[in-house]
């Protein structure tokens, strides 16, 4: 079975510009790994790629929804193993690429058996923590689970509620059904690459430029054209994003310009950072954006582990069906 090439890496480090030069020369199809690029509309602050390039090279799990709608790591890992499979009937290589640590997680190692939300479980909980406050919850947490409460805060209203949720509904601690994992549906073989940047001040001044880029593209006029087309509030995933949260707040009139564009920035750094102490946990073959030979490096890595480049160049003016 072919292996499904994981390509990772934190924002701004090149994955996107990688994954088009192979592309060029493997026959591979590429799965977004992106939990923004699924929304509709929102194509300048997610760096999606435009039509020529989606025309040119497949490309899956974008503008598969409208902002207005919620996606899980649930959903993508059904959405992307079936894409994966049709991608392999083709008899091309699967190419996921994307920062989303979070789905790649979901994606290696499958889903924690926990229960579903249960609002009525939910406002139960949220009338009692009116009353009585979360550090009162948190007590009792202690008690039915003490090793999640031992790692929350006693004011950490949402995830007590997600603990307490838990164990009201399976009987069991949230702890001990997080080792738990649903891996039924299968994966097949995997290759994972991540880009690790060296230097953090210049991945920061990649970071700052891009941003700069996008607003010169007419990112706030992308977000108040999908405020007038769609009935979105802050708190909906889509404008949750890095980016979109921030321009919301502009166009609101909280932020001033400057602010944020500084707010925006701060936050794509954070988020960066977090996607690097994902990836030192994550096993993968790491290679530096920087180097000369990256392409040539990844190349030669697909290649070893019995991935066959094209025989022909590709036609640039080939149409095909996104999925």
């Amino acid at each position: 079975m072919t292996p499904a090439v994981l390509l990772m890496g934190p924002t701004g480090s090149g994955k996107s510009a990688l994954a088009l030069a192979l592309a060029e020369r493997f026959p591979v199809e590429i799965v977004s790994v992106d939990s923004a690029q699924v929304y509709r509309g929102m194509d300048i602050g997610t760096a999606k790629p435009d039509a020529p390039t989606r025309q040119r090279i497949p490309h899956h799990l974008i503008d598969i929804l409208d902002p207005t709608e919620a996606y899980s790591a649930a959903r993508f890992r059904a959405d992307a193993i079936a894409a994966i499979a049709r991608v392999r009937a083709r008899g091309a290589i699967p190419l996921l690429v994307g920062g989303t640590m979070l789905y790649f997680k979901a994606l290696r190692e499958g889903l924690s058996l926990l229960p579903p939300a249960d609002l009525t479980v939910r406002a139960r909980l949220d009338a009692r923590a009116a009353v009585e406050g979360w550090p009162a919850l948190h007590a009792e947490l202690a008690r039915v689970d003490p090793i999640t409460a031992s790692r929350l805060e006693r004011t950490d209203a949402q995830r007590i509620q997600r603990a307490l949720e838990v164990h009201a509904i399976s009987g069991r601690p949230l702890s001990e059904l997080q080792g738990a994992r649903d891996t039924s549906d299968a994966l097949g073989p995997t290759l994972p690459v991540a880009l690790i940047p060296e230097d953090r001040a210049v991945l920061h001044r990649v970071i700052e430029e891009r941003f700069d880029a996008m607003l010169e593209d007419g990112l706030v006029d992308e977000v108040r054209t999908l405020r007038a087309r769609y009935a979105l509030s802050p708190e909906m995933p889509s404008m949750r994003c890095v980016g979109y949260r921030q321009a919301w707040s502009f166009l609101e009139g909280l932020v001033s310009e400057d602010e944020f564009r500084a707010k925006a920035i701060a936050a794509t750094r954070q988020l960066a950072k977090r996607q690097f102490t994902w990836l030192r946990a994550t096993p993968a073959t790491a290679f530096s954006p920087a180097a000369a030979d990256l392409v040539e490096s990844v190349t030669a890595l697909l290649a070893r582990e019995g991935l066959r480049p094209r025989s022909t160049q590709p036609d640039p003016r080939r149409p095909f069906a996104s999925a």
